[in-house]
């Protein structure tokens, strides 16, 4: 079984999410297509009794219309697959994010496929559209967005918002994502939910976001923050969902070599001197 953080690398390798979502992606398209078949063959008697040319102009217009269907969904599905900036990139996750997670959660539910599996399909797919752009930014200009189920339960300190009041005690993954955070010198927040989350984005303005929560949150954050693009990481549940959850901090770091510029990376790694 796939680890649920393992989404970062492109390649051409087809993931279980990957299959899923291409999966559906087909199943749609040729739904699609029967229903403008249908469309197209039940006036088709009562069309010829006004004019002889109405069903071959409908024809034509339902063809072109499905070439037009199936031309967009091959070049996503190409992106996805080959993890390259084919054509349109950020139009095509526009389109994953605003149609097709809809469309494909009804389509699976047809199937037999649950919804943690269509939205884990989704967020990789999402994150593969988001590499494909290439994007990078300076520190400023990206914000590490973690959920308060990764501080531990026990801990006295509210963190909620800013990570400021965390005593790095070492027994949940804030300590190691406050270490990210100064290595890198990138903004680091944690959320309680949606609304919380939402506000945070609004004041400090990124440009890219790392976020981490389970599948239902990720899924919503990436439709609420579009066109912000979002580079989701499931995190990992343990002790069941909401408490004392896990991340992969090495994906976190990883992720952040990515996007940020290399100057910016550069410098940030490079040693501090010391006080004389």
């Amino acid at each position: 079984m796939d680890e649920p953080g393992t989404i970062l690398n492109g390649g051409n390798s087809l993931r279980p999410q990957k299959r899923i979502f291409l999966g559906l992606l087909a199943l749609t398209c040729l739904l699609f297509t029967l229903i403008l078949g249908v469309l197209w063959y039940v006036p088709y008697v009562g069309l010829t009794n006004i004019s002889p040319k109405l069903p071959l102009i409908l024809g034509i217009s339902f063809s072109v219309l499905l070439l037009a269907v199936v031309g967009v969904l091959v070049m996503l599905a190409l992106t996805v697959v080959l993890g390259r900036d084919l054509f349109l990139s950020r139009k095509l996750r526009g389109l994953v994010i605003k149609l097709l997670l809809p469309l494909m959660s009804g389509v699976g539910k047809l199937c037999g496929v649950s919804k943690e599996k269509v939205r884990r399909s989704f967020i990789e797919i999402n994150n593969q559209l988001v590499l494909a752009q290439h994007l990078r930014t300076t520190p400023d200009k990206l914000l590490l967005l973690m959920p308060h189920c990764l501080q531990f339960h026990e801990c006295q300190f509210r963190i909620t918002g800013s990570s400021v009041h965390c005593k790095r005690c070492g027994k949940c993954p804030i300590t190691g994502l406050v270490d990210l955070s100064e290595k890198y010198g990138v903004g680091l927040a944690v959320a309680t939910g949606g609304t919380l989350a939402r506000r945070i984005v609004v004041e400090r303005r990124p440009h890219l976001i790392i976020a981490v929560a389970c599948e239902r949150d990720l899924s919503s954050g990436i439709q609420d923050s579009y066109p912000l693009p979002i580079f989701g990481i499931i995190n990992r549940r343990p002790h069941g969902p909401c408490y004392d959850t896990q991340v992969d901090l090495e994906m976190v770091e990883q992720a952040l070599t990515t996007f940020l510029v290399p100057g910016a990376v550069a410098a940030a790694a490079a040693p501090r001197p010391q006080p004389a």
